[in-house]
């Protein structure tokens, strides 16, 4: 490839200079990730790692009951295996396709030879990684201290930044385990947030309806996390 490489389709991806990108774009293959798919089982090694073009991946932590709930999202701004850059090819965490589209699926043995060979890349990643373990502490205290209703405005608003369009094809089960809680408390929350004209829902869509009252809707934790990485990734 020429330094004018061409754009990947990932932010993560697509703010490295040309040349890194150059580097590493003859090791990608493009998969689809189709909707519920588990990518990852928990403690399995990482065979590979996924940039996200499009949809939405979600980190999950498994209890020993079988309860579920999720503590990171991997869009088109991120990757998913990012613990391989820092010494772990077998996370404890579940990893199921919440949002069906596509990903650049790189071989983890590459991706960890190219980051030796680009200081750039590693820097990039590393910042990457902090940026989420700054997220997943901003969570933990949302999920202490936040009522439900803005929690849940808050997810939607990290889904919908990471959506092509204001639809996004969500049962209120798979809400449930994002959030952690039962489903009758989604429901709950979903209806006071369509009463007050932000969203419509039905039959496993959710529609963005206002995003500015979301937004308002939400709590702070949203902007906390949306300023944190823009530093971060800056």
């Amino acid at each position: 490839m020429a330094p004018s490489s061409p754009l990947l389709g990932n932010r993560l991806l697509d703010a490295l200079p040309a040349e890194i990108r150059a580097a590493l774009a003859p090791h990608f293959t493009t998969i689809d990730l189709p909707f519920e798919a588990v990518i990852h089982e928990p403690g399995a090694k990482l065979e590979h790692a996924l940039f996200p073009t499009e949809g939405m991946i979600s980190v999950i932590a498994a209890m020993g009951n079988g309860a579920l709930v999720e503590i990171g999202i991997v869009g088109n701004d991120g990757m998913f295996g990012i613990s391989l850059i820092l010494g772990d090819e077998r996370p404890p965490q579940m990893a199921m396709v919440q949002m069906k589209g596509r990903a650049l699926q790189i071989e983890s043995d590459i991706l960890l030879k190219q980051v030796a060979a680009f200081p750039a890349l590693q820097k990039r990643l590393l910042r990457y990684a902090q940026a989420n373990l700054s997220s997943t502490a901003q969570s933990v205290a949302c999920n202490r201290l936040h009522l439900l209703e803005q929690r849940c405005a808050r997810w939607l608003l990290v889904a919908h930044d990471r959506s092509p369009g204001a639809t996004l094809h969500l049962t209120h089960e798979l809400l449930s385990i994002m959030l952690g809680v039962r489903r009758p408390g989604v429901t709950v929350a979903a209806q006071a947030l369509q009463s007050a004209g932000v969203i419509s829902y039905n039959h496993g869509e959710i529609n963005i309806l206002d995003r500015q009252g979301l937004e308002a809707a939400s709590c702070e934790c949203y902007r906390a996390n949306t300023e944190e990485t823009a530093r971060l990734m800056a």
